[in-house]
Protein backbone atom coordinates (compact mmCIF):
# COMPACT_ATOMS: atom_id res chain seq x y z
CA UNK A 1 0.00 0.00 0.00
CA UNK A 2 2.52 2.54 0.83
CA UNK A 3 4.48 2.06 -2.63
CA UNK A 4 1.26 2.18 -4.73
CA UNK A 5 0.79 5.88 -2.42
CA UNK A 6 4.41 6.70 -3.46
CA UNK A 7 3.78 6.20 -6.95
CA UNK A 8 0.33 8.09 -7.00
CA UNK A 9 2.42 10.94 -5.48
CA UNK A 10 4.55 10.97 -8.38
CA UNK A 11 1.63 10.64 -10.82
CA UNK A 12 -0.01 13.60 -10.03
CA UNK A 13 3.24 15.37 -9.26
CA UNK A 14 4.08 14.30 -13.42
CA UNK A 15 0.75 15.80 -14.58
CA UNK A 16 1.29 18.87 -15.56
CA UNK A 17 4.82 18.44 -17.00
CA UNK A 18 4.02 18.53 -19.93
CA UNK A 19 7.00 20.73 -21.84
CA UNK A 20 10.66 19.97 -21.99
CA UNK A 21 12.63 17.99 -19.58
CA UNK A 22 9.97 15.53 -19.45
CA UNK A 23 11.85 14.33 -16.55
CA UNK A 24 10.57 15.47 -13.01
CA UNK A 25 12.67 17.93 -10.96
CA UNK A 26 15.86 16.09 -9.44
CA UNK A 27 15.99 12.92 -12.10
CA UNK A 28 17.75 12.68 -14.71
CA UNK A 29 17.32 10.29 -17.38
CA UNK A 30 19.32 10.51 -20.34
CA UNK A 31 19.63 8.67 -23.82
CA UNK A 32 16.16 8.41 -23.96
CA UNK A 33 14.68 4.98 -26.02
CA UNK A 34 11.23 5.67 -26.99
CA UNK A 35 8.90 2.28 -27.92
CA UNK A 36 5.37 1.93 -28.53
CA UNK A 37 3.61 -1.15 -27.04
CA UNK A 38 0.48 -2.71 -27.49
CA UNK A 39 -1.21 -1.09 -24.46
CA UNK A 40 -0.92 2.43 -26.69
CA UNK A 41 1.32 4.09 -24.30
CA UNK A 42 4.78 5.69 -25.29
CA UNK A 43 7.39 4.22 -23.07
CA UNK A 44 10.85 5.96 -22.33
CA UNK A 45 13.78 3.88 -21.60
CA UNK A 46 17.07 5.15 -20.79
CA UNK A 47 19.95 5.66 -18.80
CA UNK A 48 19.83 7.55 -15.12
CA UNK A 49 22.30 9.66 -14.32
CA UNK A 50 23.10 10.65 -10.74
CA UNK A 51 26.18 12.66 -10.25
CA UNK A 52 27.69 15.35 -12.29
CA UNK A 53 30.98 13.49 -12.17
CA UNK A 54 29.95 10.37 -13.19
CA UNK A 55 28.17 8.80 -16.27
CA UNK A 56 25.11 7.65 -15.60
CA UNK A 57 24.59 5.27 -12.53
CA UNK A 58 23.37 1.71 -11.73
CA UNK A 59 19.59 1.48 -12.04
CA UNK A 60 17.05 2.31 -14.97
CA UNK A 61 13.83 4.26 -14.86
CA UNK A 62 11.24 4.24 -17.11
CA UNK A 63 8.95 7.19 -18.22
CA UNK A 64 5.34 6.79 -20.05
CA UNK A 65 2.63 8.47 -21.12
CA UNK A 66 -0.72 8.24 -22.92
CA UNK A 67 -1.05 11.77 -24.12
CA UNK A 68 2.63 13.49 -24.76
CA UNK A 69 1.14 16.05 -22.02
CA UNK A 70 2.16 14.19 -18.99
CA UNK A 71 4.36 11.71 -17.70
CA UNK A 72 4.74 9.35 -15.40
CA UNK A 73 7.79 7.29 -13.98
CA UNK A 74 8.82 4.68 -12.70
CA UNK A 75 12.19 3.63 -10.84
CA UNK A 76 14.30 0.70 -10.29
CA UNK A 77 12.84 -1.04 -13.27
CA UNK A 78 16.59 -2.81 -13.48
CA UNK A 79 19.72 -2.59 -11.16
CA UNK A 80 22.85 -3.94 -10.91
CA UNK A 81 23.56 -3.34 -7.17
CA UNK A 82 21.07 -2.05 -4.17
CA UNK A 83 18.15 -4.22 -2.77
CA UNK A 84 16.60 -4.23 -6.71
CA UNK A 85 19.99 -6.26 -7.65
CA UNK A 86 18.60 -8.24 -10.74
CA UNK A 87 22.37 -8.70 -12.39
CA UNK A 88 24.23 -11.31 -10.65
CA UNK A 89 27.43 -10.92 -13.03
CA UNK A 90 28.87 -8.20 -11.25
CA UNK A 91 28.09 -4.21 -10.03
CA UNK A 92 29.00 -2.45 -13.08
CA UNK A 93 27.24 1.10 -13.83
CA UNK A 94 24.64 0.68 -16.40
CA UNK A 95 24.94 2.75 -19.76
CA UNK A 96 22.19 3.47 -22.38
CA UNK A 97 19.46 0.62 -22.62
CA UNK A 98 17.05 -0.30 -25.26
CA UNK A 99 14.00 -2.08 -24.97
CA UNK A 100 11.38 -4.69 -27.40
CA UNK A 101 8.31 -6.31 -26.74
CA UNK A 102 7.35 -9.80 -28.43
CA UNK A 103 4.70 -12.57 -27.61
CA UNK A 104 4.14 -11.01 -24.08
CA UNK A 105 7.36 -10.30 -23.37
CA UNK A 106 9.42 -7.28 -22.54
CA UNK A 107 13.15 -7.18 -23.02
CA UNK A 108 15.68 -4.97 -22.18
CA UNK A 109 19.28 -4.86 -23.46
CA UNK A 110 21.79 -3.23 -21.18
CA UNK A 111 25.13 -2.30 -21.88
CA UNK A 112 28.35 -1.61 -19.32
CA UNK A 113 31.51 0.11 -19.73
CA UNK A 114 32.88 -3.22 -18.21
CA UNK A 115 34.07 -5.18 -21.81
CA UNK A 116 34.01 -8.61 -19.84
CA UNK A 117 29.92 -7.88 -19.62
CA UNK A 118 29.26 -5.33 -22.17
CA UNK A 119 25.96 -5.73 -23.05
CA UNK A 120 23.43 -8.26 -22.11
CA UNK A 121 19.42 -8.58 -21.65
CA UNK A 122 16.93 -8.74 -18.91
CA UNK A 123 13.18 -10.23 -19.14
CA UNK A 124 9.78 -8.77 -17.99
CA UNK A 125 6.01 -9.71 -18.16
CA UNK A 126 5.55 -5.97 -17.93
CA UNK A 127 6.84 -3.03 -20.03
CA UNK A 128 7.22 -1.48 -16.71
CA UNK A 129 9.70 -4.19 -14.93
CA UNK A 130 11.37 -5.43 -12.92
CA UNK A 131 13.49 -7.34 -15.41
CA UNK A 132 14.91 -10.25 -14.35
CA UNK A 133 16.75 -13.60 -15.72
CA UNK A 134 19.91 -11.26 -16.68
CA UNK A 135 22.26 -12.95 -18.97
CA UNK A 136 25.04 -11.45 -21.28
CA UNK A 137 25.56 -11.42 -24.62
CA UNK A 138 28.09 -12.87 -27.41
CA UNK A 139 29.31 -9.65 -29.03
CA UNK A 140 32.18 -11.07 -30.80
CA UNK A 141 35.64 -9.33 -31.54
CA UNK A 142 33.05 -6.34 -30.23
CA UNK A 143 32.28 -6.14 -26.62
CA UNK A 144 31.15 -1.98 -26.84
CA UNK A 145 28.38 0.16 -25.75
CA UNK A 146 24.73 1.15 -26.92
CA UNK A 147 22.48 -1.47 -27.86
CA UNK A 148 19.31 -1.09 -30.16
CA UNK A 149 16.51 -3.40 -31.61
CA UNK A 150 14.58 -3.85 -35.14
CA UNK A 151 12.13 -6.06 -35.61
CA UNK A 152 11.57 -6.36 -39.63
CA UNK A 153 8.39 -6.22 -41.15
CA UNK A 154 9.14 -10.29 -42.01
CA UNK A 155 9.66 -10.75 -38.18
CA UNK A 156 13.89 -11.27 -37.99
CA UNK A 157 15.18 -9.16 -35.64
CA UNK A 158 18.28 -6.97 -35.95
CA UNK A 159 20.63 -6.46 -33.30
CA UNK A 160 22.84 -3.04 -33.44
CA UNK A 161 25.57 -1.32 -30.95
CA UNK A 162 29.21 0.01 -31.01
CA UNK A 163 31.93 3.19 -30.52
CA UNK A 164 33.46 4.26 -33.86
CA UNK A 165 31.40 2.10 -35.98
CA UNK A 166 28.38 0.61 -35.46
CA UNK A 167 27.96 -3.34 -35.57
CA UNK A 168 24.95 -5.30 -36.13
CA UNK A 169 23.51 -9.11 -36.37
CA UNK A 170 20.51 -10.58 -36.67
CA UNK A 171 18.84 -12.15 -33.46
CA UNK A 172 17.99 -15.25 -32.98
CA UNK A 173 14.22 -15.86 -32.21
CA UNK A 174 13.84 -15.65 -28.61
CA UNK A 175 15.65 -12.36 -28.93
CA UNK A 176 18.20 -13.40 -26.09
CA UNK A 177 21.27 -14.58 -28.52
CA UNK A 178 23.16 -12.93 -31.20
CA UNK A 179 23.63 -14.94 -34.27
CA UNK A 180 27.36 -14.45 -33.92
CA UNK A 181 28.06 -15.62 -37.52
CA UNK A 182 25.80 -12.68 -39.01
CA UNK A 183 28.16 -9.62 -36.82
CA UNK A 184 29.09 -6.98 -39.27
CA UNK A 185 31.33 -4.07 -38.65
CA UNK A 186 31.47 -0.82 -40.31
CA UNK A 187 27.76 -0.17 -41.02
CA UNK A 188 28.54 3.38 -39.62
CA UNK A 189 32.10 5.18 -39.52
CA UNK A 190 33.22 8.24 -37.82
CA UNK A 191 34.87 9.18 -41.57
CA UNK A 192 31.56 8.53 -44.13
CA UNK A 193 28.71 9.36 -41.17
CA UNK A 194 30.33 11.03 -38.61
CA UNK A 195 29.17 8.39 -36.25
CA UNK A 196 30.12 8.35 -32.76
CA UNK A 197 27.88 6.29 -30.65
CA UNK A 198 24.39 5.86 -29.32
CA UNK A 199 22.53 4.07 -32.29
CA UNK A 200 18.85 3.91 -33.34
CA UNK A 201 17.75 2.32 -36.05
CA UNK A 202 13.61 2.34 -37.25
CA UNK A 203 11.92 1.42 -40.46
CA UNK A 204 9.27 4.01 -42.15
CA UNK A 205 7.97 3.70 -46.05
CA UNK A 206 10.65 0.56 -46.62
CA UNK A 207 13.65 2.84 -45.68
CA UNK A 208 15.65 2.01 -42.75
CA UNK A 209 17.02 5.10 -40.45
CA UNK A 210 19.75 5.09 -38.29
CA UNK A 211 20.06 7.88 -35.53
CA UNK A 212 23.18 8.16 -33.76
CA UNK A 213 25.36 10.53 -31.54
CA UNK A 214 26.90 12.78 -34.67
CA UNK A 215 29.90 14.21 -34.45
CA UNK A 216 29.74 16.65 -37.47
CA UNK A 217 30.11 20.16 -35.93
CA UNK A 218 32.35 21.63 -33.30
CA UNK A 219 35.65 19.45 -34.05
CA UNK A 220 33.66 16.72 -33.67
CA UNK A 221 31.23 17.12 -30.20
CA UNK A 222 28.72 15.15 -30.57
CA UNK A 223 25.63 16.68 -29.45
CA UNK A 224 24.22 16.60 -32.96
CA UNK A 225 21.85 13.44 -33.69
CA UNK A 226 22.18 12.63 -37.53
CA UNK A 227 20.71 9.64 -39.69
CA UNK A 228 21.45 8.06 -42.29
CA UNK A 229 19.52 5.99 -44.78
CA UNK A 230 19.18 2.43 -46.43
CA UNK A 231 17.16 0.21 -48.27
CA UNK A 232 18.48 -3.07 -45.93
CA UNK A 233 18.66 -3.51 -42.88
CA UNK A 234 22.30 -4.10 -42.53
CA UNK A 235 23.10 -1.13 -45.13
CA UNK A 236 25.02 0.08 -47.14
CA UNK A 237 23.85 3.38 -44.82
CA UNK A 238 24.16 6.89 -46.71
CA UNK A 239 24.53 10.04 -44.87
CA UNK A 240 21.47 12.65 -44.45
CA UNK A 241 22.18 14.97 -42.04
CA UNK A 242 21.28 16.59 -38.59
CA UNK A 243 17.77 15.55 -37.67
CA UNK A 244 18.27 18.23 -33.67
CA UNK A 245 21.75 19.30 -32.14
CA UNK A 246 21.62 20.09 -27.96
CA UNK A 247 24.34 22.41 -28.27
CA UNK A 248 23.02 25.58 -26.37
CA UNK A 249 21.64 23.35 -23.72
CA UNK A 250 24.55 23.86 -20.64
CA UNK A 251 27.93 25.45 -21.21
CA UNK A 252 29.63 21.63 -20.98
CA UNK A 253 27.28 20.45 -22.69
CA UNK A 254 28.76 17.13 -24.92
CA UNK A 255 26.71 14.36 -26.15
CA UNK A 256 23.80 13.42 -27.59
CA UNK A 257 21.73 9.91 -27.86
CA UNK A 258 18.21 9.37 -28.43
CA UNK A 259 15.51 7.63 -30.69
CA UNK A 260 12.63 8.64 -33.48
CA UNK A 261 9.13 7.57 -33.23
CA UNK A 262 5.73 7.56 -34.24
CA UNK A 263 2.83 7.86 -31.68
CA UNK A 264 -0.72 8.80 -32.42
CA UNK A 265 0.09 10.39 -36.10
CA UNK A 266 2.98 12.02 -35.35
CA UNK A 267 6.76 11.61 -35.41
CA UNK A 268 9.08 12.85 -32.43
CA UNK A 269 12.31 12.76 -31.53
CA UNK A 270 13.61 12.05 -28.22
CA UNK A 271 17.15 13.74 -27.21
CA UNK A 272 18.74 15.07 -23.70
CA UNK A 273 19.96 17.87 -22.67
CA UNK A 274 23.00 18.24 -19.90
CA UNK A 275 22.74 20.41 -17.02
CA UNK A 276 24.59 21.97 -14.16
CA UNK A 277 27.53 22.73 -16.18
CA UNK A 278 28.80 19.24 -16.54
CA UNK A 279 28.59 16.73 -19.08
CA UNK A 280 26.26 14.81 -17.14
CA UNK A 281 23.06 15.42 -15.27
CA UNK A 282 20.89 14.75 -18.43
CA UNK A 283 17.32 15.26 -19.05
CA UNK A 284 15.09 13.97 -21.80
CA UNK A 285 13.66 15.79 -24.22
CA UNK A 286 11.47 15.73 -27.54
CA UNK A 287 10.59 17.72 -30.24
CA UNK A 288 7.88 17.10 -33.37
CA UNK A 289 9.60 16.19 -36.61
CA UNK A 290 8.55 16.13 -40.21
CA UNK A 291 9.51 14.34 -43.24
CA UNK A 292 9.99 15.40 -46.87
CA UNK A 293 8.59 13.59 -49.72
CA UNK A 294 11.91 12.08 -50.03
CA UNK A 295 11.99 10.80 -46.81
CA UNK A 296 14.51 13.24 -45.44
CA UNK A 297 14.07 14.61 -42.14
CA UNK A 298 13.88 18.40 -41.06
CA UNK A 299 16.38 19.68 -38.82
CA UNK A 300 14.48 21.10 -35.45
CA UNK A 301 15.63 23.37 -33.16
CA UNK A 302 15.59 22.52 -29.13
CA UNK A 303 12.26 24.50 -27.41
CA UNK A 304 10.58 25.11 -24.47
CA UNK A 305 7.19 23.56 -25.14
CA UNK A 306 8.37 20.19 -26.47
CA UNK A 307 5.64 18.03 -27.79
CA UNK A 308 3.04 20.65 -26.32
CA UNK A 309 1.48 24.35 -27.28
CA UNK A 310 2.93 26.72 -27.09
CA UNK A 311 3.25 27.87 -23.12
CA UNK A 312 1.18 30.66 -21.80
CA UNK A 313 3.01 33.45 -21.14
CA UNK A 314 0.70 34.40 -17.85
CA UNK A 315 1.46 31.18 -16.16
CA UNK A 316 4.57 30.62 -13.65
CA UNK A 317 7.16 29.34 -16.00
CA UNK A 318 9.97 27.74 -14.49
CA UNK A 319 13.50 28.61 -15.48
CA UNK A 320 14.36 24.83 -15.79
CA UNK A 321 12.57 25.36 -19.37
CA UNK A 322 14.80 27.33 -20.71
CA UNK A 323 15.21 25.79 -24.11
CA UNK A 324 18.90 27.77 -24.64
CA UNK A 325 21.78 29.11 -22.76
CA UNK A 326 24.80 31.15 -23.41
CA UNK A 327 27.59 32.73 -21.52
CA UNK A 328 28.52 31.00 -17.65
CA UNK A 329 24.80 30.08 -16.45
CA UNK A 330 23.73 26.91 -16.72
CA UNK A 331 20.46 25.34 -14.93
CA UNK A 332 21.48 23.94 -10.98
CA UNK A 333 19.05 22.61 -8.29
CA UNK A 334 17.97 25.07 -5.57
CA UNK A 335 17.63 24.11 -2.15
CA UNK A 336 13.45 22.99 -1.54
CA UNK A 337 13.48 20.90 -5.45
CA UNK A 338 13.24 23.66 -7.93
CA UNK A 339 15.66 24.04 -9.93
CA UNK A 340 17.04 27.66 -11.25
CA UNK A 341 19.41 29.63 -13.78
CA UNK A 342 22.44 30.08 -11.46
CA UNK A 343 25.50 31.50 -11.69
CA UNK A 344 24.38 34.23 -13.86
CA UNK A 345 27.21 36.73 -15.27
CA UNK A 346 27.29 39.91 -17.42
CA UNK A 347 26.67 38.88 -21.18
CA UNK A 348 25.03 35.75 -20.29
CA UNK A 349 21.82 34.83 -22.19
CA UNK A 350 18.51 32.38 -22.05
CA UNK A 351 16.06 31.61 -24.43
CA UNK A 352 11.93 30.42 -23.93
CA UNK A 353 10.47 29.01 -26.91
CA UNK A 354 7.95 29.47 -27.08
CA UNK A 355 5.38 31.58 -25.51
CA UNK A 356 1.75 32.68 -26.34
CA UNK A 357 1.20 35.88 -25.30
CA UNK A 358 -2.41 35.94 -26.28
CA UNK A 359 -3.60 39.50 -26.28
CA UNK A 360 -0.89 41.46 -25.55
CA UNK A 361 1.15 41.39 -22.37
CA UNK A 362 2.28 44.47 -20.10
CA UNK A 363 4.20 43.74 -17.77
CA UNK A 364 7.58 41.15 -17.21
CA UNK A 365 7.92 39.23 -13.64
CA UNK A 366 10.89 37.64 -11.92
CA UNK A 367 11.11 35.41 -9.03
CA UNK A 368 15.14 36.11 -8.53
CA UNK A 369 17.98 36.22 -5.78
CA UNK A 370 20.40 39.12 -6.01
CA UNK A 371 24.11 38.28 -5.32
CA UNK A 372 25.23 41.33 -6.80
CA UNK A 373 22.39 43.26 -9.15
CA UNK A 374 22.03 43.91 -12.47
CA UNK A 375 19.24 43.81 -15.42
CA UNK A 376 17.56 41.62 -17.26
CA UNK A 377 16.99 42.52 -20.82
CA UNK A 378 13.75 41.23 -22.30
CA UNK A 379 14.05 39.95 -25.86
CA UNK A 380 11.39 39.37 -28.21
CA UNK A 381 11.63 37.03 -31.26
CA UNK A 382 15.55 36.65 -30.96
CA UNK A 383 18.66 37.28 -28.95
CA UNK A 384 19.00 41.13 -30.91
CA UNK A 385 15.02 41.15 -31.27
CA UNK A 386 13.20 43.75 -30.50
CA UNK A 387 14.04 45.15 -26.49
CA UNK A 388 10.29 45.14 -24.60
CA UNK A 389 11.84 46.47 -21.26
CA UNK A 390 14.54 46.16 -18.79
CA UNK A 391 14.25 44.71 -15.37
CA UNK A 392 16.93 46.20 -12.60
CA UNK A 393 17.70 43.31 -10.01
CA UNK A 394 18.93 45.43 -6.88
CA UNK A 395 22.05 44.24 -5.02
CA UNK A 396 21.04 42.35 -1.90
CA UNK A 397 21.29 43.88 1.50
CA UNK A 398 23.10 42.62 4.33
CA UNK A 399 21.76 39.19 4.77
CA UNK A 400 19.68 38.96 2.05
CA UNK A 401 22.07 37.25 -0.66
CA UNK A 402 20.36 34.06 -2.00
CA UNK A 403 16.93 35.25 -0.92
CA UNK A 404 14.32 35.36 -3.71
CA UNK A 405 11.91 37.92 -4.08
CA UNK A 406 9.53 38.84 -6.87
CA UNK A 407 11.00 41.70 -9.19
CA UNK A 408 8.85 43.23 -11.55
CA UNK A 409 8.84 46.26 -14.88
CA UNK A 410 6.35 47.27 -17.61
CA UNK A 411 7.70 46.38 -21.11
CA UNK A 412 5.75 46.87 -24.34
CA UNK A 413 3.00 45.59 -25.46
CA UNK A 414 3.63 42.17 -26.95
CA UNK A 415 1.26 39.58 -28.33
CA UNK A 416 0.77 36.07 -29.76
CA UNK A 417 3.41 33.61 -29.93
CA UNK A 418 6.82 34.52 -29.44
CA UNK A 419 10.36 32.74 -28.36
CA UNK A 420 11.55 35.06 -25.47
CA UNK A 421 15.16 36.19 -25.04
CA UNK A 422 16.48 36.90 -21.89
CA UNK A 423 20.22 38.68 -21.47
CA UNK A 424 21.58 39.38 -17.99
CA UNK A 425 23.89 42.61 -17.76
CA UNK A 426 25.93 44.00 -14.94
CA UNK A 427 28.19 47.04 -14.25
CA UNK A 428 30.89 44.35 -14.09
CA UNK A 429 32.58 41.76 -16.03
CA UNK A 430 32.53 37.81 -14.30
CA UNK A 431 30.72 38.58 -11.23
CA UNK A 432 27.51 36.41 -10.16
CA UNK A 433 24.81 38.20 -10.39
CA UNK A 434 21.50 36.91 -9.45
CA UNK A 435 19.72 33.36 -9.81
CA UNK A 436 16.23 33.02 -11.48
CA UNK A 437 14.12 31.00 -10.37
CA UNK A 438 10.58 31.22 -12.44
CA UNK A 439 9.35 34.66 -14.84
CA UNK A 440 5.83 35.19 -15.71
CA UNK A 441 3.81 38.08 -17.08
CA UNK A 442 0.96 40.07 -17.36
Amino acid sequence: MKLTFIFLLFFISLSVRAQNPICPIGTYIADPTARVWPDGKLYIYGSTDESPNTWCSYKHDVLFTNNMRSWSIVTDIFSSRGLKDSFPQGDPLLFAPDAMYKNGKYYMYFCTPDRKMAEGVAVSNSPLGPFGNAKLLNLGKFPQIDPTILIDDDGQAYYYWGQNTMKGAKLKPDLTEIDTATIQDHLLTQSEHFFHEGSFVFKRKGVYYAVFADESRRDRRPTCLGYATSNSPMGPFKYRGVIIDNYGCDPESWNNHGSVAEYKGQWYVFYHRSSQASKMMRRACVEPISFNADGTINEVEMTTQGASAPLSAFANIEAERACWLSGYCRIKPRTGGNEVISDIKSGDKAAFKYLNFGKGATKFKALASSQTGGRIIIHEGSASGKVLGSLAIKPPKAGEINEYKEYTCPIAKTQGVKALWLEFKGTEEGVRLFNIDAISFE
